[in-house]
């Protein structure tokens, strides 16, 4: 399937049409009730932008699994006091960063990068970063995840990678191994929750990469 080209904000920081999903996310990240949807050619975003958000979802968004394309109906399930943890690799080993925001104004809270590594470790070092910080400020909100296995490796307290040791993933390996010593002896108060990616859309830690 075709990947969208242009998106369509209706209601967001500026409305309009956009041609890529960064700039489209600038615009909705953290924005409470945001609405917009992609399409694939710019005509069809122009024609859909000229009506309104409730007319054009009517007609596109019907039958069961339809995927809604905006927070709104879900706000009171998000817990928006809370951090949001991603990860993005170029290439799987490859080029890899890991970022922290705020769930609901997108601001980063921290962010880290590796020459090589996996998507998978990204994640999980994410999830002990945020722990971690939220601990020294004395925080007990939650934290968001799109990743399983994150939560399961935190769970286990063992990073389960079969990413293989070599010069290029030493530094990458030493914070694997603080962060699991940092998960044997530390207790924490915040939940790690899942971010329901099929139903709220991407987490926004999200590093748009679409």
């Amino acid at each position: 399937m075709a990947k969208n080209k242009y998106y369509v904000v209706w209601q967001g920081v500026e409305p309009g049409i956009y041609d890529s999903w960064t700039d489209c996310q600038q615009q909705i990240k953290g924005y409470p009730g945001a609405r917009y949807k992609g399409f694939k050619s710019k005509g069809e975003a122009e024609e859909a932008f000229t009506q309104s958000y409730d007319e054009f979802i009517s007609d596109v968004k019907k039958g069961p699994g339809a995927k809604p394309v905006s927070l709104e109906q879900y706000s009171d399930d998000i817990v928006w006091d809370s951090i949001a943890v991603d990860a993005a690799c170029s290439g799987n080993p490859g080029v890899m960063e890991y970022q922290g925001v705020d769930t609901k104004t997108g601001m980063r809270l921290f962010h880290k990068k590796f020459d090589k590594g996996t998507n998978n470790i990204g994640e999980f070092l994410a999830l002990v970063h945020g722990l971690a910080q939220l601990k020294k400020e004395e925080r007990t909100i939650p934290i968001y995840t799109d990743s399983k296995i994150a939560m399961n490796w935190v769970k286990r307290k063992h990073c389960g990678s079969k990413l293989k040791r070599s010069p290029s993933t030493k530094l990458l390996f030493e914070l694997v191994h603080r962060a699991e010593q940092w998960l044997k002896s530390n207790t924490y108060e915040n939940k790690i929750l899942k971010w329901e990616t099929k139903l709220w859309g991407e987490i926004p830690a999200d590093f748009g990469r679409k």
